[in-house]
C-alpha cells in the first residue's frame, strides 16, 4: 500500500496574515492596474505568470482528448487560474488541501474547489490534470498519474517542484510531448518593484535598466500524456501554434498589459536565456 501523502503548509497562518495586511495596505493606495497580482500573487494572482494563450492551449488539449472533457486543478489555491479555465469548461474542479487559506481571510470557498486529500481522486479518471505548484519535499506525482490521461505541470527552474526537484512523469507511464517557457512571477515582481516602487535615489535608472537584462524567464510548462493519446495532443498543440498568429487569436486578459510593460511579450526572445532560439510561449516538441 502506498504511503499517504503528507502536505506541508509553506507558510504559517500568522505569517500569511501579516502579508495580508501589507496586501490590503497596498491595494488601498492608488497604484497601477493589476500590479498586485504579481507583487502579492498568493492573494491576488498565482505563483506562475500566464496569458490567455496558456488557457486556450489547455482547453484545446482537453477537447482533443474528449468531447466532454474532465479537468482538475491540483493545489489550486484561491482558484485564479481555475476561474479562467471554467469559462470554457464549467465543470472543471480544483483541489486545495489547505482550506484554512479561505477561512483565515474571510474568503468564501467556491463549491467547485474541494478541500480533500489527493487520494480521493484515485477512483476517478480525468482527461486533464493541471499541477501548478508542488511544494519542495512533497511528491504526489504517482497519484496524479493514476487518474489523469494528460498532465500539465508548471515549475520554476530555480528548484521548486517536489522531492529533489523532480517534476517528470515518465517513470509513471506518461510521455513528455511538449513544453513552453513563461516568465517567472518573481521576475515580473522584481521588474515592477525596480521600475515603479524603488526610488532612483536607491537604485539608479541605469542600474534598473541593467537589472532588466538579467531576467531569466524560467517558468516551464511541461505537457505529459499517456501513449494512447499522445498523437492527438501533439496534433492539437501544433494546431494551436499555427492559429496563434491569426488576428482572432490576439485577444488578451487585461492583466497581460503588465507582462508587456515589463518586457515579457508573447514570443519575446530574451538575451538571458541560455538557448537564444527559445522564445517565451514558443511550443517546443520533444
Amino acid at each position: 500500500m502506498d504511503q499517504k501523502v503528507t502536505y506541508i503548509m509553506p507558510f504559517k497562518i500568522d505569517d500569511l496574515y501579516d502579508a495580508y495586511l501589507q496586501y490590503r495596505n497596498f491595494v488601498s493606495h492608488k497604484h497601477r492596474p493589476h500590479h498586485e497580482r504579481y507583487i502579492f500573487p498568493f492573494f491576488a494572482g498565482s505563483y506562475f505568470a500566464y496569458r490567455k494563450v496558456d488557457v486556450v492551449r489547455l482547453i484545446s488539449i482537453a477537447n482533443s482528448i474528449s468531447s466532454t472533457p474532465t479537468y482538475v486543478d491540483i493545489g489550486c489555491g484561491y482558484g485564479d487560474f481555475l476561474e479562467k479555465i471554467r469559462e470554457y469548461l464549467p465543470n472543471a474542479i480544483g483541489i486545495e488541501k489547505e482550506a484554512n487559506i479561505f477561512y483565515a481571510f474571510g474568503r468564501p470557498r467556491p463549491n467547485y474547489i474541494y478541500s480533500t486529500a489527493i487520494e480521493w481522486l484515485e477512483n476517478q479518471t480525468y482527461d486533464l490534470a493541471f499541477v501548478g505548484w508542488m511544494e519542495p519535499g512533497v511528491d504526489f506525482r504517482r497519484h496524479v498519474a493514476r487518474f489523469a490521461k494528460c498532465i500539465v505541470t508548471t515549475f520554476d527552474e530555480g528548484g521548486q517542484c517536489g522531492i529533489d526537484g523532480g517534476c517528470e512523469y515518465e517513470e509513471y507511464g506518461l510521455n513528455r510531448i511538449a513544453w513552453w517557457r513563461t516568465p517567472s512571477w518573481i521576475d515580473v515582481d522584481t521588474e515592477l518593484m525596480n521600475k515603479y516602487y524603488t526610488p532612483s535615489s536607491i537604485l539608479s535608472e541605469q542600474n534598473k535598466h541593467g537589472l532588466a537584462h538579467l531576467r531569466a524567464a524560467h517558468n516551464l510548462w511541461y505537457i505529459y500524456a499517456r501513449p494512447s493519446i499522445a498523437n492527438e495532443v501533439v496534433a492539437c498543440l501544433k494546431s494551436c501554434a499555427a492559429k496563434e498568429n491569426e488576428p482572432s487569436s490576439k485577444r488578451q486578459f487585461d492583466f497581460e498589459s503588465v507582462l508587456d510593460e515589463c518586457g515579457f511579450h508573447y514570443m519575446e526572445m530574451l538575451p538571458s536565456l541560455p538557448n537564444k532560439d527559445k522564445r517565451l510561449w514558443e511550443i517546443i516538441f520533444d
